[in-house]
């Protein structure tokens, strides 16, 4: 049995545990091609605190999930809508 990543679950996961307003967190899966992006949608209070100082949160963020999703040989990347 190989391991299996879920990279949405993965976003959700982190993305709430930064935010004050837990409800207002939507993530959009688009395909297109063989790439996965998913667009995270926040309070616009919140997106300072997913983006971070000099983006450092969302690098982070998205380094966590493309080697999540490497394991299944997925090509993820992640955006964050206002």
């Amino acid at each position: 049995m190989s391991p299996s990543a879920d990279p949405e679950a993965l976003v959700r996961y982190l993305v709430t545990s930064l935010v004050d307003d837990v409800d207002a967190v939507v993530i959009a899966k688009k395909i297109s091609g063989t790439s996965t992006t998913y667009e995270v949608s926040v309070n616009p209070d919140d997106v300072g605190k997913v983006i971070g100082r000099q983006g450092r949160i969302i690098k982070a963020i998205r380094t966590l999930v493309r080697a999540a999703a490497s394991v299944d040989g997925a090509h993820v990347d992640v955006e964050v809508l206002g």
